[in-house]
């Protein structure tokens, strides 16, 4: 027996219950018709002139509906006329090439022979201006030749910075549209400008390029499309702030104030940019962030399988399993910090034989007298809470909360004898 198991043995796992969270499940149903009623609302047909060249503008993460919102608002800008065609808008994502970002869209299923434009991708960018205090201000060079921009994106609340303008319309110009050179320009100073660079790049862009509208959406607790709508111009800087406030009303929650363990099955970058949500996690990768739970030791079991090996935000975590360090890109992962500028949830947090004993070593150094009382819970991924675990010291904070419903009964944790969950 090794050290390491030796060292935790004794320590007991709390029985746990399953427990069901409830979220406000409200959806626009017919996104369709929604946007493209918005669309006529706006009279954005006014500016689209016969034979304009429109990029669109789309991003790598997993929007829902992106496929239907791309595709409507290509079909709205081909029957005014216009010829639209696709730009990869993601910073450095996809591999930081452009065959990488096209592959990217294309594997979220924006297809051309599905949404009906070409996709043009490619790296190379303009300097259209620079900030006040020297930063560069980039455009994707296939976009700034276009006759018109549209601006795809959900609007949400950022992993690393507060402000008005965190992840959504503003960013995604600033730092989508800007690609890798642009991305970098961004983070250049870190986070802790953030909620000043977006904007202001953001600002010069629209006032430089011919930026035609955006559509913007915000997702409730289950990640479905809880409004859309279509910003001109000259009303992103206004209007992104309240959808702001939307998003963050409406983001899924843990409801404990303080939990000695978290347990999270698997992080990948399919589930958030950081591998796992720190909005749900209350763990940040910079102190420029802030909400959630207050949670004393966090563990981390395995990667996703879609996330190939990147492990970003295991850092995070004070504990992990050999097994996810095994699976680990570090390659794939470690670039993550290069290009943000924030290097620790890149790390490798302290990584034990077993999950068993990954476990049993968040409860150790959980700091509390009493290792039968930990507060322990446990999540699939940050993406999936709408049921989760508890431990049995937490059964009273189950019952006195309204969104809070028990669903089972008490249990032990089974392991194999490889000491995995079963």
């Amino acid at each position: 027996m090794s050290i390491l198991h030796e060292l935790v043995q004794d320590i007991p796992i709390p029985k746990m219950i399953k427990v069901k969270q409830s979220f406000d499940d409200q959806k626009v149903e017919d996104l369709g018709k929604e946007l493209y009623d918005q669309l006529n609302l706006k009279q954005i047909d006014s500016q689209i002139k016969p034979g304009m060249a429109v990029a669109v503008a789309v991003g790598s993460r997993g929007l829902d509906r992106l496929v239907e919102t791309t595709k409507v608002t290509i079909a709205f800008l081909k029957e005014h006329g216009a010829e639209p065609f696709i730009v990869p808008c993601m910073g450095s994502h996809g591999g930081a090439t452009g065959p990488g970002q096209k592959a990217v869209l294309e594997h979220l299923g924006v297809k051309e022979e599905v949404v009906g434009a070409e996709i043009r991708s490619s790296m190379e960018v303009i300097q259209i201006d620079q900030l006040d205090n020297g930063l560069p201000v980039y455009v994707d060079k296939i976009a700034s030749e276009a006759d018109g921009i549209v601006v795809i994106n959900r609007v949400k609340p950022h992993t690393a910075f507060r402000g008005p303008y965190e992840s959504g319309i503003m960013k995604m110009i600033s730092i989508g549209l800007g690609k890798q050179k642009g991305a970098e320009a961004c983070h250049q100073l870190g986070f802790k400008h953030m909620a000043e660079h977006v904007p202001a790049m953001g600002k010069i862009i629209i006032d430089k390029m011919p930026i035609l509208f955006a559509v913007a959406t915000v997702e409730n607790a289950f990640d479905k499309v809880a409004k859309i709508e279509v910003l001109l111009p000259e009303e992103i800087e206004e209007k992104e702030p309240d959808l702001q406030e939307l998003a963050k009303k409406s983001l899924p929650k843990l409801f404990f104030d303080q939990i000695d363990v978290l347990v999270i099955d698997e992080i990948g970058k399919n589930i958030s940019g950081d591998g796992m949500d720190p909005n749900i996690t209350g763990r940040y990768p910079t102190p420029y962030a802030y909400g959630g739970p207050e949670v004393t030791k966090m563990v981390v079991l395995d990667l996703t399988e879609a996330t190939e090996g990147n492990a970003n935000g295991v850092g995070a975590a004070d504990f992990t399993t050999q097994k996810l360090v095994d699976k680990m890109n570090r390659e794939s992962t470690y670039a993550n910090g290069l290009t943000s500028t924030v290097v620790g949830p890149t790390h490798i947090s302290t990584a034990m034989p077993t999950e068993e004993t990954a476990i049993q070593a968040a409860i150790k150094t959980c700091n509390i007298l009493d290792f039968t009382k930990a507060r322990v819970v446990r999540i699939k991924n940050t993406l999936e809470i709408g049921e989760i675990e508890v431990s049995e010291n937490m059964l009273d904070d189950v019952e006195k909360h309204d969104r809070l419903e028990k669903i089972s009964d008490l249990y032990n944790l089974s392991f194999d004898k490889e000491g995995n969950l079963q």
